[in-house]
């Protein structure tokens, strides 16, 4: 518990928290507290009069950790082992000798051993009852027992003790029963933290100063009015009647120590609907470490208008799991409870995995309306009868007719039909905020564009809105002809804004058309070779003008201005290269790839262009002008789509030579995008590295003299690279991720590694398992994996003490990452499980889940293009992004 170096507590510094912790007053408040840190404020403060310079939860800590070694120790004596001692038991059995002493298991240590409930009836009875704290420093609400009692109210005047009689009738009386929450019973007077210590010794219940926030109570106790604290009366006699009592205190809830705290009925139906999320609910179940579930639930409220932090919605969720959980064992045993709890149908719906309908919400509105009718009615009547309408709901209260009446009937047809209207209006607002997260994390990820989070698919066209409504291939409506080329038409589609039609031609051409055959099925030909390539790209992740397949003579792209150049990207020298560059041997590889742009100009034979030639023209299509970030971005375009599709052919144990590619502006995103056509017009291709055996246009251009057997050459070349281009969209490799997680709360961490893997298209699966708790399994679990073949990288998601990547790392010779979820609080010290390893062992750490996906897709991506290609788009985007960014930054500041 004690962290930091220089923390260490001295032995004087004990000495002195013991002889605080002696005190009697300091005992007493301690021994029935639950929220106690004001009282750690105030041995914070006595301690510092003592010369001991401590904080509040420095105390609480060491306090905690005394009291649990004293309790081990004591427990070992009651079993016969007098050997385990601690020091200073001797000064604690003195403070805690008359405690309970139960066994505690080792991870209790540093825990708030119990929550403590005292009557005392008379100096020599008492009776104490421990409860499981909570184990967070927010001190969250624990699992209180609902028999909790309100004791030893006791007031002191300057002279004489005034206590409420305690009696066994009026200790009946007292018995808060089937209450929600603890109750506290309070002075008007200042807080505890500025008590003194007299007032301390005198003052049995006080104010506690709570250190989560003040939503914590449940809302059965919410909206209820407390009685008003009466003037200090001091009587000579020392026993008053318990009604007289409750007069002269206010009895509060925790919810009534913090202004503006309070959970509306409207904020907890938010905070319901979206703990109904299926989702939300999976992360919850096997989640301990849980604070970014309700950083989310958080965020999620704040989008509806509510602003709560974590802590305050964790609090609120695990008061109303509580609430519904006292009910349901209260109603096992009382076949007719007199305590009721608000939004329990709903509740109950979620904890019992079922649908959260429009009953549940007509069931809570009739309590809503129950409470806010009885509400009412008190404010007419006096103040006993407020009171018996919140303790007796089940017998409503007798309302005479009056002016009042009809503002009650009134109230409660607006509540009504105000509940109908969000019942009715409740789906449709859920999918719109699901639909509304959706882009907003979209456009996060695009806008800030982190490596790690760039979505690997990519964009739709803009026209994917409409082109699922788009007529069929014979009922599609040919606009004007917008532009005609060699081999293709471009038409414009009416019904599909912002699209047009790439219509193919049976036509071939070489030396800008000095020659020129028509070619029966090329059309078809080059149409389905470049939608197959349009494709693979667009599903890397490039973006494209591609739509999609219309017939098999044409296809729907997004309507583009052209830019006029064509980006050439070279591997090997080859072609009109070796001409304009003499001295240069066929075969000569480039590394990287050379790139080369052309101006597109038949009458002057496509003039070969530099960045600075193409800068200077100034050209501007669809509002884009073309500078030197439109330049980088199409030629660093260029070299990824080459090496893209060159990967894509390996496989094919074919060489992609060389690629020709042109860009367009699409003139509704005003981005640049791939466009045109990349067919077998637009590359060179050589099987086994052979240019004997080229597949490409090159057979037809070297064709002395063109016959129809020729011809058919030629098209049984084309033939065979369409039929190849197909299999660039699939791929034998196999391969899979399976993370490996110590326990059932790292599970959140662990979909964001299957999600990620998504994205490269890599099959994942979750398993959980423990290297230290049962090594035997997880060694089952490797070689269950090793087995059947298939490549495997390991991800070990372990936090505290990492076992499991080590000791997978050790037995397998497949790879393995420790992707550790590590907590804000422990984190700097669980990472070295990771870091530091034995000798022999290869397995490296990340921290990110988005990391660890990356890392085993680019161990599959060796072997496997369709991965390759994700990763590669990735890091194009990447750039692209920062690129845009860097240009909209200048833009500004000039």
């Amino acid at each position: 518990m004690e962290s930091g170096a220089g923390k260490h507590w001295t032995e004087e510094e004990v000495k002195a928290l013991l002889s605080v912790w002696s005190e009697k007053n300091i005992r007493k408040q301690l021994h029935g507290t639950l929220r106690n840190k004001g009282i750690f404020i105030y041995i914070a403060k006595r301690l510092q009069e003592l010369g001991v310079c401590r904080d509040w939860k420095q105390c609480r800590a060491k306090y905690k950790n005394l009291k649990y070694e004293y309790r081990t120790v004591k427990y070992a004596h009651n079993s016969g082992d007098v050997t385990k001692t601690m020091k200073f038991f001797h000064d604690l059995d003195a403070i805690l000798r008359y405690e309970p002493v139960t066994q505690l298991a080792a991870e209790e240590n540093g825990r708030c051993s119990a929550t403590e409930t005292q009557l005392n009836t008379s100096p020599t009875t008492e009776s104490t009852q421990e409860m499981p704290g909570d184990t967070g420093e927010e001190d969250s609400v624990s699992n209180m027992s609902e028999d909790l009692r309100v004791a030893d109210i006791k007031k002191v005047s300057d002279s004489d003790d005034v206590t409420v009689n305690t009696t066994p009738e009026n200790l009946a009386a007292l018995h808060i029963t089937k209450e929600t929450s603890m109750t506290k019973v309070i002075e008007d007077e200042g807080g505890f933290a500025n008590s003194t210590p007299a007032a301390l010794e005198a003052t049995q219940i006080k104010k506690e100063t709570i250190e989560i926030d003040d939503d914590s109570i449940s809302t059965t106790s919410e909206d209820r009015s407390c009685t008003p604290l009466a003037k200090r009366m001091v009587g000579t006699d020392n026993h008053i009647p318990l009604e007289e009592a409750q007069n002269h205190f206010k009895v509060i809830t925790v919810n009534d120590t913090g202004a503006g705290k309070h959970w509306s009925d409207n904020e907890v139906r938010a905070l319901i609907n979206i703990w109904s999320d299926e989702k939300i609910q999976q992360m919850l179940e096997g989640a301990t470490r849980n604070k970014e579930i309700f950083e989310e639930i958080a965020r999620r409220l704040m989008k509806r208008g509510i602003d709560r932090d974590w802590k305050q919605c964790r609090t609120k969720y695990k008061n109303l799991k509580y609430e519904y959980r006292a009910l349901q064992k209260e109603n096992e045993h009382l076949g007719n409870p007199r305590r009721k709890m608000r939004f329990y149908d709903e509740v109950d719906c979620i904890l019992r995995r079922q649908p959260l309908g429009p009953s549940s919400w007509g069931c809570e509105s009739s309590s809503l309306l129950s409470v806010s009718v009885g509400d009412v009615t008190a404010n007419t009547g006096s103040l006993s009868i407020k009171r018996k309408a919140w303790n007796d709901e089940v017998s409503p209260v007798p309302l005479k007719k009056s002016a009042s009446e009809n503002t009650i009937l009134h109230f409660q047809k607006l509540l009504t039909e105000r509940v109908h209207t969000v019942t009715e209006g409740k789906k449709l607002l859920l999918e719109r905020l699901c639909k509304q997260e959706e882009m907003q994390d979209l456009n996060r990820t695009q806008l800030y564009a982190d490596p790690s989070a760039i979505q690997q698919v990519p964009a739709p066209a803009p026209a994917a809105i409409v082109i699922a409504m788009a007529p069929a291939a014979s009922d599609l409506k040919l606009g004007k002809k917008v532009n005609e080329g060699k081999t293709k038409e471009v038409y414009e589609l009416p019904d599909i804004p912002g699209c047009v039609l790439m219509q193919s031609k049976d036509q071939i051409t070489a030396g800008n058309a000095a020659r020129k055959d028509r070619m029966e099925g090329k059309a078809a030909i080059s149409n389905t070779t470049t939608s197959c390539v349009f494709q693979l790209l667009q599903e890397a992740g490039i973006k494209t003008a591609f739509v999609r397949k219309q017939s098999d003579t044409a296809f729907i792209a997004a309507h583009c201005e052209m830019i006029p150049i064509e980006w050439v990207c070279r591997r090997i020298a080859t072609g009109s290269f070796l001409k304009r560059n003499p001295g240069v041997k066929e075969g000569y590889k480039f590394y990287p790839p050379k790139i080369e742009m052309f101006y597109k100009d038949d009458a002057n034979n496509d003039p070969q262009w530099s960045e600075e030639q193409l800068i200077e023209a100034k050209f501007c299509f669809a509002g884009l002008t073309i500078g030197q970030t439109e330049v980088d971005i199409m030629a660093r375009s260029t070299q990824a789509i080459f090496e893209i599709l060159e990967k894509s052919w390996q496989p094919q144990n074919c060489t992609l030579v060389d690629l020709k590619i042109e860009f367009g502006v699409n003139i509704l995103t005003k981005e640049i995008v791939l466009a045109d056509v990349i067919d077998n017009d637009s590359w060179r291709l050589w099987p086994s590295g052979d240019r004997s055996q080229q597949k490409d246009k090159q057979s037809y251009r070297d064709l002395k003299e063109v016959t129809p057997e020729a011809l058919q050459m030629v098209k049984r070349n084309f033939e065979w690279v369409a039929e190849r281009v197909e299999l660039l969209l699939k791929t034998k490799s196999q391969g899979r991720v399976v993370v490996l997680m110590g326990s059932p709360s790292d599970l959140s961490h662990c979909e964001k590694i299957k999600k990620a893997c998504a994205t490269f298209g890599i099959p994942c699966e979750l398993r959980v398992t423990s290297a230290h708790k049962g090594p035997d399994e997880t060694l089952r679990i490797k070689a269950e994996y090793e087995g059947d073949g298939i490549p495997t990288v390991f991800v070990a998601v372990a936090g505290r003490s990492n076992g499991l990547g080590p000791v997978m790392s050790g037995n397998t010779a497949y790879p393995v990452v420790n992707c550790p979820p590590l907590s804000a609080d422990w984190g700097t010290q669980d990472v070295w499980s990771s870091l530091r390893l034995p000798s022999g062992l290869g397995c490296p750490t990340t921290l990110s889940p988005e990391g660890a996906a990356q890392f085993a897709a680019q161990i599959f991506g060796l072997n496997n293009h369709l991965v390759w290609a994700k990763l590669r788009s990735n890091m194009l985007n990447t750039w692209i992004s920062l690129k845009q960014a860097d240009k909209k930054l200048r833009e500004c500041t000039l």
